[in-house]
């Protein structure tokens, strides 16, 4: 039988609630025609989609990452700001658009607000120059009679926007990207934008560009980044997708295994990087794009329809960055809306995707503790990975409300799975909570006709002793949560 043994003084650290961050971009209709679509009956008098809006609450998204995305290479921030009738009508180059710049700087912190999350704001450093990043954080920080301050005041924008996160570029290792760079021109020019921002505003979190690819060259560029940047920004940028291209459900299961070994990769270079600091500084991981994309089941490019297979993956990343919660300290799921996304929208309306359920459920129910489960599980086969549990586990405390919870998926495409869970210190109450994700089939999607075929279900369940079985369904995302007396 599988088991799982929990202990509340098996501690990895705290949970950074930014780890359930989001992300958007100028990229097809993501923003326009998503978040915001001024005229239609259904956005608010400034142009906002009402019932995304309400979805993106129930995400709580601790942070929004903004512009880009390759988008941000090419951006130009002034062009986004002023009165729109004003603002220049531009070629976009990373997705062969046209860009109105209806929706800018002053719109996104103004959304910020309405979803009650922090603003991160990636600069342009493809095209973009070292002056215009810190004119960028003068007009959202500045406090002064400056130039650029007074013209975010001039703006109808009397107080700072104090936004805290800053990104050093977006993809500058890859060479599809404005801008393209060698690491060691990119870790010299982005410490300069560096000096410049925190000189502008010393309170700025700065996250730097890492990897955007799973390579050996890749591993190269972070540590040359990390090693000229550790004492001048407190994240490093990594990206990951992932997919079921070869339709292989086991495969797909097993990447797993390729975000944990990734993540304790990079966290390896930011350890040896210490040596380079002046202050025995750390840097932590911001895994700023991550998602399941181009599954088997799709329209158009970048416009999933997806299935419960991937809102399994999705949830394998939020319990790899539970387990890693020492080192993630911010992630972005891309993107929020109609490009690979948890919410999908239409000119009538808008649907939950089947990933958007173990986001929501695990933004809102885990502790802000996470703690080191112990998982013994049976496991599966791949070609790619080797032997896999069907089984992959993490878990939190709340120590406020004295609660565990235990996230589990259960990877097995046909079978129920008994598990034992043995709680090691304390005991528990007699009852507790559970909430499931499953469905009957592993290719079942929501859509605009029928959007409740996957949602989270949840339920009372009996906790008879510390020690006890619950049974899991096949192809399941489920949360146990107990409580300590």
């Amino acid at each position: 039988m599988e088991r799982i043994l929990i202990d509340v003084r098996r501690q990895i650290d705290n949970i950074d609630r930014n780890v359930f961050g989001g992300f958007i971009e100028h990229l097809g209709r993501c923003i326009y025609g998503g978040i915001y679509e001024p005229g239609s009956p259904l956005s608010d008098e400034k142009g906002f989609r009402k019932d995304v809006l309400k979805a993106i609450l129930r995400l709580r998204s601790p942070n929004v990452r903004w512009p880009g995305g390759n988008f941000v290479s090419g951006y130009h921030w002034l062009d986004g700001i002023g009165p729109k009738e004003k603002r220049p009508k531009k070629m976009e180059l990373a997705w062969h658009t046209v860009e109105s710049n209806q929706f800018g700087t002053d719109e996104f912190i103004d959304y910020c607000k309405m979803i009650d999350t922090e603003p991160f704001i990636c600069v342009n450093m493809g095209s973009g120059t070292m002056d215009e990043a810190r004119d960028w954080v003068e007009y959202c920080n500045g406090k002064e009679d400056t130039c650029f301050a007074n013209l975010r005041r001039q703006n109808g924008h009397q107080e700072p926007y104090n936004v805290k996160y800053w990104g050093l570029g977006n993809e500058v290792s890859g060479n599809w990207q404005i801008g393209y760079k060698e690491a060691h021109e990119y870790a010299s020019l982005a410490l300069e934008f560096a000096k410049v921002m925190k000189w502008t505003d010393n309170n700025i979190k700065l996250v730097a560009c890492g990897s955007c690819q799973q390579i050996p060259v890749e591993m190269e560029w972070n540590r040359i980044v990390v090693e000229k940047l550790v004492d001048f920004a407190e994240y490093l940028s990594i990206h990951m997708y992932v997919s079921n291209h070869e339709n292989n459900y086991y495969e797909y299961m097993g990447t797993s295994e390729h975000i944990e070994r990734y993540i304790r990769a990079v966290r390896g270079i930011i350890d040896g990087a210490v040596y380079h600091s002046h202050h025995g500084r750390k840097m932590k991981i911001a895994f700023d794009e991550w998602n399941a994309t181009y599954s088997p089941v799709k329209e158009q490019p970048h416009r999933e329809r997806y299935t419960l297979e991937d809102a399994l993956v999705v949830a394998m990343f939020l319990n790899s960055f539970i387990r890693h919660a020492d080192v993630v300290k911010l992630a972005n799921i891309a993107q929020l809306v109609n490009i690979i996304p948890p919410i999908f929208t239409s000119p009538e309306g808008m649907f939950l995707q089947t990933i958007f359920f173990p986001l929501e459920l695990y933004a809102t129910e885990s502790g802000s503790i996470a703690l080191d489960a112990h998982c013994e599980s049976d496991t599966f086969e791949t070609k790619r990975y080797g032997n896999v549990p069907y089984l992959d586990v993490s878990s939190s405390y709340d120590p406020e409300n004295r609660r565990i919870s235990v996230n589990i998926i259960n990877r097995h495409l046909t079978d129920i799975i008994p598990v034992e869970i043995e709680n090691s210190h304390g005991d528990l109450l007699d009852n507790g909570k559970l909430f499931v994700i499953t469905g009957d089939d592993i290719k079942v999607i929501n859509d605009f006709n029928d959007q409740d075929r996957i949602k989270t279900k949840v339920e009372s369940i009996s906790v008879p002793a510390n020690t006890f079985t619950i049974e899991l369904p096949p192809h399941s995302v489920s949360m146990v949560q107990l409580i300590v007396k």
